[in-house]
């Protein structure tokens, strides 16, 4: 089978603008920290070896950033994609913590709700601060890992949120027992939040005072000498940094990856993906597992399945980008929550479509809540302008929300999904795609039980 090559680099640096909608940051944040760190790196003297895992580590800083999402909704009452940002530019101060707490907080719960969730978050904010902070960074240590991803580049993951005088979390190291690719993976986060807020002299005010407690102070004299270069800054607000943070790459290090390693990759997206809502849980990798079941009853090469595999696995990137608020409702969302539920296919395009080893399936992501009726989002397409690839993944996407646990409702047995299912062919679902998912159950359960009369 002939493998596709294509540079790592581009492949993650467009994926990171999927962990920026998630962490509730303007576009390009994951890219602007990488510009910012790789700067310190080089200034400090690493070698090419450590410049790349770097240079990784602040691509996918936040790549378990969507493990927390659910958990930050239902402790603070709030909007997960709002709450994230608001939070990424507080600093650990009592006074500034607790302004916080009072603008983001149950904001619009009733005022007893609201004052029983500050009391709660007072008596154990800082058990609730270390079980976030802890989900998320070792979840994304753990996904870097199955990324073919080093140690390095996990601990730095895991150590994002350690601070210099011990303070940080969820293990509180102190100065060098921090991983040096997090401490210079948290100055570039922060610095990239002010910048983005108050401009250069903002960043340098913000750094300066919390040198010696958040940042390494010789990481921060290092990003000090950058104050006056022009150039450094407004490279941030360029429309080519995507191509000038690829050169930032060591050349001798640069990393190629052939179709095993973007099915790695995919698997690793798909669980940033799924961790955003305990109801989506595994909801990826069962799409693609059902998705392959149809293509191979309707005689797809290998190959082909393969593709549709990944694409599947990628389906539903768009949802980063859709609040917990909505996603995990237990009710039928209102006027305003279904747009933003109707957004996440274009999101899903618009991702994709960045990375020429995905772009292909872009097309996947964005109309896979069309309808063959032309009653689907977000563009109503017509039957004849949906095609076979998409039809598949709409299938098996469906299958899943029947046959899966809902926000609204349990799981439905196999037989009741199909009973819903048949009721809207040629209306949302192609009968010879659902005729293929019905044989191979027959044939699963064939596999599961060979004495089954009823599925011989």
């Amino acid at each position: 089978m002939s493998q596709n090559v294509v540079a790592l680099s581009e492949v993650l640096g467009a994926l990171s603008y999927a962990l920026d909608i998630t962490e509730g940051q303007p576009v390009g944040h994951s890219l602007r920290c990488c510009w910012i760190g790789m700067h310190i790196g080089k200034r400090i003297g690493l070698d090419d070896e450590a410049l790349s895992d770097l240079y990784y580590t602040l691509l996918l800083k936040d790549i378990g950033c969507s493990s927390n999402a659910a958990r930050i909704c239902q402790l603070y009452l709030a909007d997960d994609l709002s709450f994230k940002h608001a939070y990424k530019a507080v600093d650990t101060k009592l006074p500034e913590i607790l302004r916080f707490l009072l603008a983001n907080t149950a904001k619009k719960s009733g005022f007893v709700e609201r004052l029983q969730t500050l009391v709660n978050i007072a008596r154990n904010g800082g058990e609730i601060s270390r079980e976030l902070i802890e989900t998320r960074c070792q979840r994304g240590a753990e996904i870097a890992r199955s990324m073919r991803f080093s140690q390095a580049v996990a601990d730095g993951i895991l150590d994002l949120d350690e601070h210099w005088d011990g303070t940080g979390q969820p293990l509180n190291r102190a100065g060098d027992d921090i991983s040096l690719f997090a401490r210079i993976a948290l100055l570039a986060q922060v610095s990239d939040v002010f910048f983005m807020r108050t401009g250069v002299a903002g960043v340098m005010r913000e750094v300066t005072e919390r040198s010696g407690r958040w940042f390494d102070p010789t990481l921060v004299d290092v990003l000090v000498e950058f104050a006056d270069d022009a150039q450094f800054w407004s490279t941030l607000r360029a429309n080519d940094l995507d191509q000038r943070v690829a050169r930032l790459e060591p050349l001798a290090m640069v990393r190629r990856v052939d179709d095993d390693y973007l099915d790695d990759i995919a698997v690793g997206f798909a669980q940033v993906v799924d961790a955003k809502s305990p109801f989506t849980a595994g909801h990826s990798d069962r799409v693609a597992l059902f998705a392959d079941l149809i293509a191979e009853e309707l005689g797809y090469a290998p190959e082909r399945r393969r593709w549709l595999k990944r694409a599947a696995l990628l389906h539903d990137i768009g949802k980063l980008g859709v609040s917990n608020t909505i996603l995990d409702k237990n009710g039928k969302p209102d006027e305003e929550e279904w747009a933003e539920i109707r957004r996440h296919p274009e999101l899903g395009r618009q991702i994709l479509s960045k990375i020429s080893a995905f772009s292909d399936m872009a097309s996947i992501a964005g109309d896979h809540h069309e309808r063959l009726d032309g009653q689907g989002y977000p563009n109503g397409l017509a039957e004849a302008a949906i095609d076979l690839d998409t039809r598949i993944i709409t299938a098996a996407d469906i299958f899943d929300a029947l046959t899966a646990d809902r926000p609204y409702r349990k799981a439905m047995p196999v037989h009741t999904a199909f009973d819903i299912m048949q009721r809207d062919l040629d209306k949302a679902i192609d009968p010879k795609v659902f005729a293929a998912l019905q044989r191979g159950f027959v044939h699963l359960e064939h596999i599961a039980d060979p004495t089954d009369e009823k599925a011989a």
